[in-house]
Formats: structure tokens, sequence, C-alpha cells
């Protein structure tokens, strides 16, 4: 697997995002945040190239950019 797609657990993708797991849980509640998997009933990885792809598609060159959905 390339690094760029490492396999990253909540605490890896909050601290990655600079948000807290409960930032990162509301983004899944809400449907905007990058594409997660659900191992398990309780287990949740993030792919590292998913995020990178989500915070760039969230890059703005003015204040008022208006930021849409995934």
């Amino acid at each position: 697997m390339d690094a760029k797609d490492e396999w990253l657990d909540l605490d890896e993708a909050a601290q990655m995002m600079h948000m807290t797991r409960a930032a990162l849980a509301q983004l899944r509640y809400r449907g905007g945040g990058p594409i997660f998997y659900r191992i398990s009933a309780k287990t949740i990885l993030y792919k590292r190239s998913g995020i990178l792809e989500w915070m760039e598609s969230r890059a703005c060159t003015r204040t008022d950019d208006v930021i849409t959905g995934r």
C-alpha cells in the first residue's frame, strides 16, 4: 500500500485534519467530511489520500468563498 493511502484511525485522522474527534464525528453525521470506512460497529478508518483530497477540495482564495459539500 502506498504511504499516501495509509489507513488512519479516528485519532490519527483528527490530528491530520487539526480537528477534535467530536468535530470529525459531526462531519460523518452531516455527511460533509472525507469518505470513511466503517469496519465494524466501533471501528472507523479513513484513507490518508481521501483526507488530503477532501482538504484540497476545501481550498479557498477569498474569505467569502462558499464551501460546497464533498
